[in-house]
């Protein structure tokens, strides 16, 4: 039976409880960013990835593109961060929870990992946080999963949502448009392959780099983000 209009929240809610159900995932996702030039050209950088999880303290995320292939591990008390095109691994100790470090990556080492937000254990509050308006749209279909389809609008984004139909409320398609900036950008990530059986071998959250690589601070890390620094396709700088 297809949701009611004024049920928005209750869906996100669903798939909050079942993400944060989920002792262990592994999943695969596309993303995709826009960037605007001066001349208000919209340019898009697509990613691909994978993100291996284990609650309440364990996380692996990988992230290629072509300008970076980057891959970041957490055991609970140390994070690695490893720049595999520059062949430059930084470390920092980080203890706690996958909570306290998805915070700590955006708000103190402005390190994004895709989709951090859906693996915070209480992902409702933070998806709802200042939201103003929120609609159902309806049903759509991602990658062959029909989902229901929902908007929101707080002051500086707009943001879409596609959860799966069904007892696995998995959100398959995420966009935020940036309002504030001329041309209104848009970041889009599109969860592709998603699992809860699975084993996971110990070694997982361990990065096996060359001994070659160099060691850097985690501020110093440079051109691992998904758009590359100072450089505007066309030969501009």
């Amino acid at each position: 039976m297809q949701a009611h209009a004024q049920e928005p929240e209750r869906i996100v809610k669903a798939m909050s409880d079942y993400l944060a159900s989920a002792k262990a995932v592994t999943l695969t996702y596309d993303s995709d960013i826009e960037v605007i030039t001066p001349e208000l050209q919209k340019i898009q950088f697509a990613s691909s990835g994978q993100i291996i999880l284990s609650r309440p303290n364990k996380l692996r995320a990988t992230r290629v593109g072509g300008y970076a292939d980057v891959e970041l591990t957490f055991d609970g008390s140390k994070l690695t961060v490893f720049g595999k095109n520059i062949d430059a691994l930084a470390q920092v100790d980080a203890p706690g929870s996958i909570d306290q470090l998805v915070h700590r990556l955006r708000d103190e080492l402005s390190i994004a990992v895709p989709g951090a937000t859906f693996l915070l254990s209480r992902s409702y509050d933070e998806l709802m946080m200042d939201v103003l308006d929120v609609k159902y749209i309806g049903r759509g279909v991602v990658d062959g999963v029909e989902c229901e389809h929902l908007a929101f609008r707080n002051q500086d984004t707009d943001w879409q949502l596609w959860v799966e139909v069904g007892s696995k409320p998995i959100p398959r398609k995420y966009v935020i448009t940036s309002k504030a900036v001329a041309a209104a950008p848009q970041y889009t990530l599109r969860i592709k392959e998603f699992r809860t059986d699975v084993d996971l071998a110990a070694d997982v959250f361990a990065i096996k780099a060359p001994a070659s690589t160099k060691k850097v601070a985690i501020t110093d890390l440079s051109a691992i983000d998904e758009v590359p620094h100072g450089i505007i396709p066309g030969g501009k700088k």
